[in-house]
């Protein structure tokens, strides 16, 4: 029997993959909004994974001094605003660009009503933020690993 890691010391993708799998038990279980939670921790964390590889290309700053910066950008939308974009924002189409924002929100926004404001969400709601999460993961991670693919869990 292989041990799994303890979360925190997962790599992003991994942590990517564990909050899918928790996210598609959540939904066949009916509970909505815990679904849309964790489709945009996913999505937060992917935005992580794309920072971290930035800063690792271009800089010699230290792991511990980009989990610093991740900290301090709050959340998807001051990580895309702050980090994400100002480092690959010049590699993007205007397009591409426009979309990861425009799903990015969509996610952030969603999850900020459940979270901050109480509020529910139903079964095509969910499905809906959920594939917005799904584009934005798979669109995010596919600009390091070409080939990279949320996938449900088995079984």
């Amino acid at each position: 029997m292989v041990k799994k890691l303890p979360y925190d010391e997962r790599p992003d993708l991994q942590k990517i993959k564990a909050q899918w799998y928790k996210l598609t038990g959540l939904h066949s279980r009916e509970e909505w909004s815990e679904a849309v939670v964790r489709a945009a921790t996913a999505a937060e964390i992917a935005a992580n994974f794309a920072i971290r590889q930035e800063f690792d290309r271009a800089s010699k700053f230290t792991p511990e001094f980009v989990d610093s910066l991740l900290k301090w950008a709050n959340g998807l939308t001051g990580k895309l605003d702050h980090l994400l974009m100002p480092l690959i924002g010049a590699g993007l189409s205007k397009e591409a660009s426009t979309r990861l924002r425009t799903l990015a929100k969509t996610v952030n926004d969603d999850r900020n009503k459940i979270v901050h404001r109480g509020e529910f969400r139903g079964a095509a709601e969910s499905q809906a933020n959920i594939e917005a999460a799904r584009e934005f993961i798979e669109s995010l991670v596919r600009l390091y690993k070409s080939r990279y693919r949320l996938k449900e869990k088995k079984g």
